[in-house]
């Protein structure tokens, strides 16, 4: 049985930068030999998120604006006036799509659609280093 914590850091520009880390997360299963099981990608902090999306330029624009309409950057949040540091929204984006994702892994690969890619987003609003958590479970 495998069970195993790993983690990579990642450099974003914030203000809803997407990042595919699909192919950080296949090495990592090849290096570690999972076969069977599940991968759980997570991102430790309140204001970025781990989801899929077909990882080309039309959909990570699309995916941009429905986050910024969903909510908007420009408005007024309670959190900003208590703290002073104008990033509401992104703790706002970040819990409405949530920190973390578990992807079933079979035969050694992860078990996603043929367009599907792992993303991270960064909704901070400014660049940051994210530490990106990997939890391997299941057999060799």
């Amino acid at each position: 049985m495998i069970s195993k914590l790993l983690e990579f850091e990642i450099q974003s520009q914030g203000f809803t930068d997407i990042i595919d880390v699909t192919g950080k997360v296949r090495r990592t299963l090849q290096q570690e030999g999972l076969k069977e099981g599940t991968v759980t990608i997570f991102t430790p902090g309140a204001t970025a998120s781990v989801t899929t999306i077909e990882y080309e330029s039309g959909a990570v624009s699309d995916l941009k604006s429905a986050i910024e309409r969903m909510a908007p950057e420009n408005i007024n949040y309670k959190h900003d006036a208590r703290w002073g540091d104008g990033n509401g929204f992104s703790h706002v984006r970040a819990a409405i799509i949530g920190p973390s994702l578990c992807v079933p892994v079979e035969n050694g690969n992860l078990v996603l659609g043929t367009w599907q890619q792992i993303v991270v987003i960064d909704h901070d609003n400014r660049p940051r280093n994210r530490r990106v958590v990997i939890h391997l479970l299941g057999t060799g």
